[in-house]
């Protein structure tokens, strides 16, 4: 299991084909709406002139915001970090050489004019996270703003929001197998992590066990 893999998983995303054909409608969307919405729903096909309105002209930048740091070393921060735990830096080796097990996420989580820094450290084996991490740059070196350390949880950036995942297992779960999961929200708000939303999933145990085999009834016997 890599982090959120397996049964409880929310990394992946499902594909549209009707999306497809909205396409030239959301250049015209995307104008009329502010930046911090969360979708547009898709009412028609858009006019030929509305079309080249929504054109963006040729010295408009592809992206906006902060962009992704170059030269950030996550294995750094982690062993420099005195919010780390002594047990996530003992265990956080190389797994081949010098490639270490860490997922590094970057993005506009504060604020800031530098991207902010999500570092997961997972174990080599069976790909389990155990601590999660945002670091935020102060001016003058990356700090610690964010931290859960313990098995099975990991943190993902959500448009600008940190969404933290954790595997909920109970007493002889496998792994891969937890019972479920929580996941929280946070959104930054007055220089820290305000929790937005929480929920909390629950896993079928009858998902993929096959259908129950049911006895047939004995014939009865007739006079």
């Amino acid at each position: 299991m890599r982090g959120l893999t397996g049964r409880g998983g929310n990394r992946s995303l499902a594909a549209s084909g009707a999306a497809m054909a909205g396409l030239a409608a959301v250049g015209v969307f995307s104008v009329a709406c502010s930046s911090g919405g969360t979708g547009v729903q898709d009412e028609g096909a858009a006019h030929a002139d509305a079309v080249a309105k929504a054109t963006p002209s040729t010295n408009a930048s592809p992206t906006s915001g902060a962009q992704k740091t170059e030269g950030v070393n996550p294995v750094k921060l982690i062993m420099s970090d005195p919010k780390v735990s002594e047990r996530v830096k003992a265990d956080l080796k190389p797994c081949a050489k010098d490639s270490y097990p860490v997922d590094t996420s970057y993005g506009n989580l504060t604020g800031g004019t530098t991207p902010d820094v999500v570092v997961n450290v997972l174990t080599c084996g069976d790909a389990v996270s155990m601590g999660t991490y945002v670091y935020r740059n102060n001016g003058e070196k990356y700090e610690n703003v964010f931290a859960a350390q313990e098995p099975s949880v990991y943190s993902a950036i959500d448009r600008g929001d940190l969404v933290v995942t954790k595997q909920v297992y109970a007493k002889g779960d496998p792994v891969a197998e937890p019972s479920g999961e929580e996941v929280t929200t946070y959104h930054w708000a007055g220089g820290k992590f305000v929790q937005q939303h929480w929920v909390r999933n629950d896993f079928s145990r009858a998902v993929g066990e096959g259908e129950a085999v049911v006895p047939e009834a004995p014939p009865t016997s007739e006079n």
